[in-house]
């Protein structure tokens, strides 16, 4: 769940989650998910289906969570994710990486190709980058959380978003792009 107050969030968080679980491959799902960036709340995780569920974000653990190990970490600050080598079959960045810092990104998707096995597969979400003057339009109006899109650092094009795929190590013969919500928000998977 995003922090703030918008008339949309939780529709639009829905859609996202939607997005995300289409992407993911179903015999990933007997294994482990990280969920990077879930907000106060886990929202996509308590909605999909998974052998074990793990949560990463900036804020403080909420508290007990049915099924879900939270951890707190400051992304931009620290991108390197608390797990072993090959841990997880799933990490979902979902409306994420454009509250994280240019520099750091690379090391985040670095970060989350080391944590995956064996065809593991990276799936993000992020508002298109045409779409910045509409988002602080509708923050103003109270349809999306004004405390998230002030928190926005950068608006990612697909191509960028492969690039830096590519500077993570990813091959780009296993990437895939595309758009959701009328072409305001892109996907992207990357393979380990």
């Amino acid at each position: 769940m995003t922090r703030g107050f918008g008339l949309l969030e939780p529709a639009l968080a829905r859609l996202r989650a939607r997005k995300a679980n289409a992407l993911i491959p179903p015999g990933h799902r007997q294994a482990r998910i990280l969920d990077v960036g879930c907000g106060s709340y886990p929202c996509f995780l308590s909605h999909t289906s998974f052998a074990e569920k793990f949560a990463v974000d900036q804020v403080a653990d909420p508290g007990p969570l049915a099924g879900i190990t939270w951890h707190t970490l400051d992304l931009n600050s620290f991108p390197t994710l608390p797990f072993e080598d090959g841990f997880f079959s799933v990490v979902t960045l979902l409306a994420v990486v454009e509250h994280v810092d240019p520099e750091s990104l690379v090391k985040l998707f670095q970060e989350s190709r080391r944590v995956l096995g064996p065809d593991g597969i990276v799936i993000l979400t992020t508002p298109a980058a045409w779409s910045d003057r509409l988002l602080h339009f509708m923050a103003g109006i109270a349809l999306v959380s004004q405390e998230e899109i002030d928190e926005h650092v950068y608006a990612y094009t697909l191509p960028l978003i492969g690039w830096y795929f590519g500077r993570a190590g990813f091959s780009m013969e296993k990437l895939r792009f595309g758009s959701f919500e009328l072409g305001l928000n892109f996907w992207a998977t990357a393979e380990r």
